[in-house]
């Protein structure tokens, strides 16, 4: 199954245009302290548990350090029957360093 992915710069543009996206940051709730870009936090391990806090007609865009995690949520989201989704190629750190140096990377 191949999972769809937005670049940086791309959601950017789309969230200063006022598009409606869902961040769903699939990280620890430790690093989205460290930085986030305003997501909604559920962890990775929780999001079986937890997909009654999403609706399956937003489109959502999975964030995480750098993409991994983000590809298994999307993974996941697309086998509970969620079609709008998408992962943060490169994570957070793609954001850092391509859209806004001061979301810190660690």
């Amino acid at each position: 199954m191949s999972v769809p992915e937005i670049q940086a710069e791309d959601l950017k543009s789309r969230l200063d245009r006022g598009d409606k996206l869902f961040l769903l940051d699939v990280r620890d709730e430790y690093e989205f302290e460290i930085s986030n870009i305003g997501g909604h936090l559920i962890p990775l391990a929780e999001l079986p548990k937890r997909l009654d806090e999403l609706n399956t007609r937003q489109e959502i865009v999975a964030v995480c350090k750098m993409g991994p995690r983000g590809v298994k949520a999307v993974e996941l989201l697309q086998q509970k029957g969620f079609r709008k989704v998408s992962n943060l190629r490169g994570g957070i750190h793609a954001w850092s360093d391509r859209v806004d140096r001061k979301v810190r990377k660690y």
